[in-house]
């Protein structure tokens, strides 16, 4: 049987939660108390899948693109969602030149919906 990850929010009033029981399955051991989770148990399971492709992809955000079939503005703009969901500041800097985001709505990376969005962005 799989274990089942614990939950980092609680699903009632979408709060952290914290485990207060840990079973060693091998020696069968218990330790109760109140023990934090890690940030990143706080996370959805869209945003670990992200994550974990960021390392199988060694961070290659044009892998990232090809392995989900997404534009390279959602893949940052999903990565962006990330580092803030882990508390750290939203990163004011667009990636991107205003001439960079023509060239990838002329190649077709991008849709004239996230250029305009990336525009507006820049402009901020």
């Amino acid at each position: 049987m799989m274990a089942k990850l614990i939950p980092g929010i609680c699903p009632f009033c979408g709060k952290p939660t914290v485990a207060t029981r840990v079973e060693c399955k091998h020696c069968h051991i218990t330790m109760e108390g109140e023990f934090s989770l890690s940030k990143f148990s706080e996370l959805t399971q869209e945003q670990l899948k992200m994550i974990e492709l960021f390392l199988v992809s060694r961070g290659n955000i044009k892998e990232m693109e090809r392995l989900m079939n997404i534009s390279y503005p959602t893949v940052r703009n999903k990565l962006e969602e990330i580092v803030v969901a882990l508390g750290y500041p939203a990163d004011q800097e667009i990636g991107l030149s205003r001439s960079e985001i023509l060239e990838h709505l002329e190649k077709g990376k991008i849709t004239s919906e996230e250029a305009v969005e990336l525009l507006k962005k820049r402009r901020t």
